[in-house]
């Protein structure tokens, strides 16, 4: 999850157009895709990958990261944690919209590689508080925004985290690896 300095996973209109990515953010995140095989996801967020990732990788222009990235995503399962959403049509995904501990947990029973949530933090928020996240990959970008969206909004449980590694790159965002 990319965040600013702040603390703040998007500005207070829902933008992100602070967050720094290049080729070598785009290759670190390959190599956690490559290990993983489900993607997690809020209603927003889905809908937001949903609209260009199917597609991206077959546009004349796209990037190498675009061509990876949607192949990826098209073969992925998805899991997409929302009250308002249907499964009805979708495929290769399911919809949590009720016990998401039990299914959450359920779902890292089965065989299989990791799960891995992009962006999402509402989701995350819940994920947390349920106690069902193992680890955190954090990107903090150089910027304070002031205010926004915080990345850890109304968490009522303490949870120690444990630094794992850590990872800077050129554009200057860190990449912090916890484990909870």
């Amino acid at each position: 999850m990319h965040t600013s300095l702040d603390g703040f996973v998007a500005g207070p209109n829902g933008e992100m157009n602070w967050i720094s990515v290049d080729e070598e953010i785009f290759d670190f995140v390959g190599t956690m895709t490559d290990n993983a095989d489900t993607a997690l996801y809020g209603r927003v967020t889905y809908e937001m990958m949903q609209s260009y990732w199917p597609n991206a990788g077959k546009e004349p222009n796209a990037s190498k990261h675009d061509k990876e990235h949607s192949e990826w995503y098209n073969k992925v399962s998805k899991v997409i944690l929302s009250r308002t959403i249907s499964e009805k049509g979708l495929l290769n995904t399911r919809v949590i919209s009720d016990h998401l501990a039990d299914n959450i947990n359920k779902i890292k029973s089965e065989v299989g590689k990791n799960i891995i949530i992009f962006g999402s933090p509402r989701a995350s928020q819940s994920l947390l508080s349920e106690g069902v996240i193992d680890e955190f990959w954090l990107f903090i970008n150089p910027i304070l925004l002031g205010k926004g969206m915080p990345l850890f909004n109304g968490i009522t449980n303490t949870s120690k985290l444990k630094l794992i590694e850590s990872k800077t790159f050129a554009c200057g965002v860190i990449a912090l690896h916890y484990e909870v």
